[in-house]
């Protein structure tokens, strides 16, 4: 009797043990979603879209230097760098720079680039009103070519932000179907 009660009990406990792992899991995604709310990563803040408004005035007083970074995806057939390493700009001014691409596969391929801007907090001030990451980039066997990014830094830009990290990875994201 002692021993049929002891395994009920324990039942009972594995029940509402997996109950609450399960409601853990079930939770994960709206935890993560305010995570990277909070602190920018994986650029969940904001997908990549253009700016909703474009900026009336610079705020030629202030200087603030962005560094720019370009990665693969480990493995992928692809060199992709920016085309300068780092700018200095003037909050509210429009600036255009561009990364060069080139597919160093075999055959034709799609990529894509995913953004993300650094500090976390930055990333609400980082408005690209375009960009070659809004849309999928074909390109042949051996083709190569500079893709442009045009953008401003929004003056409402906390002032100890002082530098600020734009970075994209680079993926293959398909091999592009016979024509």
């Amino acid at each position: 009797m002692k021993e049929a009660r002891g395994n009920r009990l324990l039942v009972g406990k594995l029940v509402l043990l997996t109950l609450g792992m399960f409601a853990f899991g079930y939770a994960l995604v709206p935890l993560y979603d305010v995570f990277c709310e909070v602190t920018g990563i994986g650029d969940r803040t904001g997908s990549p879209t253009a700016a909703t408004y474009l900026p009336t005035a610079a705020d030629t007083d202030r200087v603030v230097e962005i560094e720019f970074i370009a990665s693969v995806n480990q493995g992928a057939p692809w060199e992709f760098r920016p085309a300068v390493s780092r700018m200095q700009v003037h909050p509210g001014k429009m600036y255009q720079t561009t990364f060069f691409a080139r597919n160093t596969a075999g055959e034709d391929l799609v990529g894509q680039a995913v953004p993300s801007v650094a500090p976390g907090l930055a990333n609400r001030y980082f408005q690209k009103t375009e960009c070659f990451c809004f849309t999928e980039q074909r390109f042949e066997a051996g083709e190569g070519r500079d893709m442009p990014v045009v953008f401003f830094i929004d003056p409402e830009l906390p002032d100890h932000l002082e530098t600020v990290t734009l970075s994209y990875t680079f993926f293959a994201q398909d091999r592009v179907a016979a024509r």
